[in-house]
């Protein structure tokens, strides 16, 4: 399924019915994937309304939507579309002895966990997105993603960082799907950004709801300050930082995107900072001048003064030497070991 399927359905599923039922229309509304979408399910996997009005037209009941919510959920996890349809159709079986208003019950029930996705790669199960040979969980956030369907989202990211941690979500989840929505975007004449828009939106939301993995260190170390340099607005590597930094207890200050340089210059004089994370995601943005000159501030008392650590983070930064003072980390987990080595903290076990 591409994005341009999932316009407003047009005549005779352009409403509902509700004493025979929903249009399909209405349904794909409903749930946020398109009518060629649930047409597709009925055809192949038996998907379809328990009862037909006149005609061939589909009317669909509220144990049918209920069947219809369990598939999206299963796809959206990773879950073949042949397995997930039936899972989907004993759902629907379980619900159709009992009345609507039951059946809308039984759907906020607590559901059966979610079947393990088999190894199978089907071409064209990302809906439109070109994914290729990825984990599970990228396959379903991309699902999830151009169906536009952010309570998945979040249920699917939240789940993915649970499992995996916030580095491997971030490294081999969130910035795998990021960039292949970005990539289909660029290719498509723009009609991937909404997509996009919105899984940056909850991979963000997801991150700042990262918590510490323990108590919070007390130091009466100085911060670390992460800011993206002026004219960069790519923000999400320095919050998936800043996450990874309060999972760890590290006290950190967030900036933001296009942080100008005296307001920079500015909290570093105020701060004292231990370290300054600078973000460039292109050689367009990287400002080598600004880094020289908060590597070279000074702080403390004479005869022991010292300097920030300055860590140039991203791909804008490629292609110079580094400098004494700075550092260029490799990812987000030697960006984080380094720091953590700041402070005196060993880096947490490898598994």
């Amino acid at each position: 399924m591409s994005v341009s399927e999932t316009g407003s359905a047009t005549g005779s599923d352009a409403g509902s019915d509700t004493e025979h039922g929903l249009t399909t229309g209405a349904v794909a509304r409903r749930l946020g994937v398109s009518p060629t979408t649930l047409r597709s399910w009925d055809q192949r996997y038996g998907v379809g309304p328990a009862a037909r009005a006149e005609g061939r037209h589909r009317r669909w009941a509220p144990g049918d939507v209920a069947m219809l919510e369990e598939m999206c959920r299963l796809t959206a996890s990773g879950v073949p579309p042949a397995e997930a349809a039936r899972s989907a159709l004993s759902t629907r079986s379980a619900l159709s002895a009992r009345s609507d208003l039951a059946a809308r019950s039984a759907r906020s029930a607590p559901r059966a966990p979610l079947p393990r996705a088999s190894a199978a790669r089907q071409p064209g199960s990302g809906n439109g997105l070109p994914l290729g040979d990825v984990r599970p969980e990228w396959r379903g956030l991309a699902r999830a993603a151009v169906r536009l369907d952010g309570p998945t989202l979040d249920a699917l990211l939240r789940e993915v960082v649970a499992d995996h941690g916030l580095v491997t979500a971030w490294e081999e989840v969130m910035v795998p799907t990021l960039h292949t929505v970005g990539r289909k975007w660029e290719s498509s004449g723009d009609r991937y950004v909404e997509v996009e828009h919105l899984l940056s939106w909850h991979v963000s939301t997801a991150l700042r709801q990262v918590a510490p993995a323990g108590p919070v260190a007390v130091t009466s170390m100085p911060p670390v300050l992460l800011a993206c340099v002026p004219a960069e607005q790519h923000t999400l590597p320095l919050e998936a930082l800043a996450a990874g930094l309060a999972e760890r207890g590290l006290p950190a200050r967030m900036f933001g995107a296009a942080v100008p340089a005296e307001a920079l210059d500015a909290a570093v004089r105020r701060t004292g900072p231990v370290a300054v994370v600078l973000w460039s995601q292109a050689r367009s943005t990287a400002h080598h001048a600004l880094a020289q000159h908060v590597a070279s501030r000074s702080f403390g008392v004479r005869g022991a003064r010292t300097h920030p650590l300055v860590m140039l983070a991203g791909p804008g930064w490629a292609g110079r030497p580094v400098q004494p003072g700075m550092l260029r980390p490799g990812g987000l987990r030697e960006a984080l070991d380094s720091i953590a080595r700041l402070y005196g903290e060993p880096p947490p076990p490898a598994g």
